[in-house]
């Protein structure tokens, strides 16, 4: 929790505001903080349930984890189902056009946040950080240098609008592109948990500035 809280929290307080937040300005790969409107559970207070739903202990830090777990049961669900998607590559797509998706849905969808983990996180499995740069600026309809690619991002961005509008002319193009069943799978995987994640993250809390950075704002990806 940052220190710019507006006076103190616990779980009986609604809503915290935070007027002194340095705001990112645009979308970017630098990496973000994250704070919460809502009081997470204190990491001291965490039961034994609430530690095993995180899956990774190193989430007890993380102020959306801890949030996340006044519902463990779902939290531990949502945890699985993403580690497995992002990291499971038994088959399927690589691990770079699956982070493409989410990054390009939270491109869409306006989560400064999710699109700023997950474009460096295309970008560092790819090494393609200019094609993943220009998504960030120019917005989903960029052309990222392949059909591979702007598949992917098409698809992505067809799902996160209006999953039902996805359909037979969406596979072809991504089959046209190169990718089989298990692919397209991961992509649709991929788009399908951030469509809904951003959500979360934009319901619950807004991105910050580190103030380890010290990148001028007038810096900040646009």
């Amino acid at each position: 929790m940052t220190d710019t809280a507006a006076g103190a929290q616990d779980p009986g307080t609604l809503v915290t505001e935070y007027p002194e937040l340095r705001r990112p300005h645009g979308f970017t790969q630098e990496g973000l903080g994250w704070v919460p409107w809502l009081a997470p559970v204190p990491e001291a207070d965490l039961t034994d349930v609430q530690r095993d739903a995180l899956i990774e202990p190193r989430r007890a830090s993380m102020p959306y984890f801890r949030l996340l777990a006044r519902d463990p049961g779902a939290l531990k669900a949502r945890t699985l189902t993403d580690l497995d998607i992002f990291y499971n590559t038994d088959g399927g797509i690589g691990r770079a056009e699956r982070e493409l998706a989410a990054a390009a849905t939270s491109r869409r969808n306006g989560c400064v946040f999710c699109a700023s983990v997950h474009a460096a996180a295309a970008t560092r499995e790819s090494d393609r950080g200019a094609d993943v740069q220009r998504l960030l600026d120019e917005g989903v309809a960029a052309d990222l240098g392949d059909e591979r690619w702007n598949a992917v991002v098409a698809a992505s961005v067809t799902l996160a609008g209006t999953p039902l509008d996805f359909g037979a002319p969406d596979l072809a193009r991504l089959r046209d592109a190169g990718l089989d069943d298990a692919d397209i799978l991961d992509v649709i995987g991929g788009a399908a948990f951030f469509n809904w994640a951003n959500r979360l993250m934009l319901s619950l809390g807004e991105p910050e500035v580190p103030a380890r950075r010290n990148t001028p704002e007038k810096e900040e990806t646009p």
